[in-house]
C-alpha cells in the first residue's frame, strides 16, 4: 500500500484483492469529462459504495482519486500531505467523511476539540471528542517549519496555507488549516472580460474562492491567452509554497513578498523588472498598494487584483479603496442646479478614471454582479440603480449573463 495515494494511478493494486472488481468495473465505463460538482452528483452512488465497502480510510482515498482520474479531470488536491500534519485520529476521521470533497479548514485550538469547517450548508463539525493538546500543536508546527511574519505558512509544492494564533508571549496556541483546490469552472464566469483585456477587481467576503479565482485566471491568461502574466504573492497562497509554483498557474511567473507590508513595492518591482502583459495581486489593502495600482494602471498594463468587500458602495465609502474606482470629490452645486437634480448643494463626485474598468462582486461561489465601473459608482453617487451583468452557473452547469438589470 505504500503508493495507494498516487493520484495517476490507472488501477487499483492486485494486493487489493476481489474487493474491488465493481470499482475496476465501474471505472472502465467512458464518461464525459465533468466538472468536480457535476461528479458529485451524477457518480454519487459510486462514492457511496466507496465509503459502505471500503473499511480503510486509505484504500477509500485511493478509489476516489482513481475514480476522479478516470473521469478526465485535475482534481489532485494534495490532501494527503495536508493530513501528515495533523493529529493521527483528526486524520482518519477526515478520510471517513462522506463530504470530504467539500472540507474547507481544519482548526485546531487548544483545550478545544478539533473542527471541520464544510462548504454550502454543511457547517462546521467537531473531528472527535478530545481536546487538542500542546503536544498536537507542536507536532504539526514542526511538520510545516517556520512561521512568516504574518503568522502564514504552508506546504511545499501544495496549495494548502496554514494560520498560526499566538498568545501574549508569542506561542502558538492555534491553528487553522486551509484546503487549497485546484478549481477551473469559475474562471469561466468571466473568460470574456480578460479576452477582452481591461483590468479587474474582484469583491468578497474572506473564503468566498478570490484567491482560487486569481489562480485560475493567471493559467487562463498565461496558457490559453499566451499573455506575459507576473503574480504578486504576498503569502505564497496564489502561487502555492515553496520556491518552485504550482503548475495550477500555468506559466505565470512568480514574485515572492518578503513581508507583507513590501507588497507595494513588489508590484512596482514587477512592472519596472519584468515587462508582464498582466500582473495579478491578492488582497489590495493599503494607501501604498491602491497608489501601486493607479501607477500600475497608468502604464497600460492589466491588473487583476481582489480586496474584502460585498458590494461596490464598501468600495465607495472606504477612503483607503475609493481610488480604485477614481477618488472622489466635493463639489457645491448652485441653487438651480441643486433644484433640477433634487439633491444637496454639496455632493460628491468620482474624481478621475477608475483604476479598474470592471468591478465584479462575488455575493455567491457561483453568482457574481458585474460592474462598468465608471457608470456605476455615478449612479450610485447620485442615489439611483445602476444597470449591471449578474453572472452565474445554473443548474446545468452552464454560465449565464443577465445583462443590463437592477440589483440590490
Amino acid at each position: 500500500m505504500a503508493g495507494c495515494l498516487s493520484p495517476l494511478s490507472s488501477s487499483v493494486p492486485v494486493a487489493v484483492g476481489n474487493t474491488f472488481s465493481p470499482v475496476s468495473v465501474y471505472l472502465s465505463q467512458p464518461r464525459r469529462p465533468l466538472y468536480q460538482h457535476q461528479l458529485r452528483r451524477q457518480d454519487k452512488n459510486f462514492l457511496q459504495f466507496v465509503n459502505n465497502c471500503c473499511s480503510n480510510s486509505l484504500v477509500r482515498q485511493l478509489c476516489r482519486q482513481v475514480y476522479n482520474a478516470s473521469s478526465g479531470v485535475y482534481v489532485d488536491d494534495d490532501f494527503h500531505l495536508l493530513l501528515q500534519i495533523l493529529p493521527h485520529d483528526v486524520r482518519e476521521n477526515l478520510l471517513c467523511h462522506s463530504k470530504q470533497d467539500l472540507l474547507l479548514e481544519v482548526i485546531l485550538d487548544l483545550g478545544r476539540r478539533p473542527q471541520a469547517c464544510y462548504f454550502g450548508d454543511y457547517g462546521r463539525w467537531d473531528i472527535r471528542k478530545t481536546e487538542v493538546s500542546m503536544e498536537e500543536l507542536e507536532y504539526a508546527q514542526n511538520a510545516i517549519g517556520e512561521l512568516g511574519g504574518d503568522n502564514r505558512s504552508g506546504i511545499a509544492g501544495t496549495l494548502h496555507r496554514i494560520s498560526a494564533i499566538r498568545n501574549k508571549n508569542g506561542k502558538v496556541v492555534g491553528l487553522t488549516c486551509r484546503v487549497g483546490r485546484p478549481a477551473t469552472e469559475t474562471v469561466d464566469m468571466v473568460r470574456d472580460l480578460l479576452e477582452y483585456g481591461k483590468s479587474i477587481l474582484f469583491l468578497g467576503r474572506p473564503g468566498i474562492g478570490k484567491t482560487t479565482l486569481l489562480r485560475g485566471i493567471s493559467r487562463v491568461l498565461s496558457v490559453e491567452l499566451r499573455k506575459r502574466v507576473v503574480i504578486v504573492d504576498t503569502s505564497n497562497e496564489i502561487g502555492g509554497y515553496g520556491d518552485i509554483p504550482h503548475p495550477e498557474i500555468g506559466t505565470a511567473r512568480r514574485l515572492q513578498v518578503p513581508e507583507p507590508w513590501m507588497q507595494h513595492k513588489v508590484m512596482i518591482e514587477a512592472v519596472q523588472n519584468h515587462m508582464p502583459e498582466v500582473i495579478i495581486v491578492d488582497e489590495i489593502g493599503t494607501e501604498a498598494e491602491v497608489r501601486a495600482c493607479r501607477t500600475i494602471a497608468q502604464r497600460g498594463v492589466m491588473l487583476i487584483a481582489s480586496a474584502h468587500g460585498i458590494k461596490l458602495n464598501n468600495i465607495i465609502k472606504n477612503p483607503l479603496l475609493s481610488d480604485l474606482i477614481g477618488g472622489l470629490k466635493t463639489v457645491i452645486l448652485s441653487d438651480q442646479e441643486a433644484k433640477a437634480r433634487n439633491c444637496k448643494k454639496s455632493i460628491l463626485e468620482r474624481r478621475a478614471s477608475p483604476t479598474f474598468p470592471f468591478v465584479i462582486e462575488m455575493r455567491e461561489r457561483q453568482y457574481w454582479v458585474a460592474h462598468r465601473t465608471d457608470k456605476n459608482v455615478d449612479e450610485l453617487l447620485y442615489g439611483k440603480k445602476p444597470l449591471v451583468e449578474v453572472r452565474r452557473i445554473d443548474k446545468q452547469f452552464k454560465v449565464v449573463i443577465e445583462r443590463w438589470r437592477t440589483e440590490d
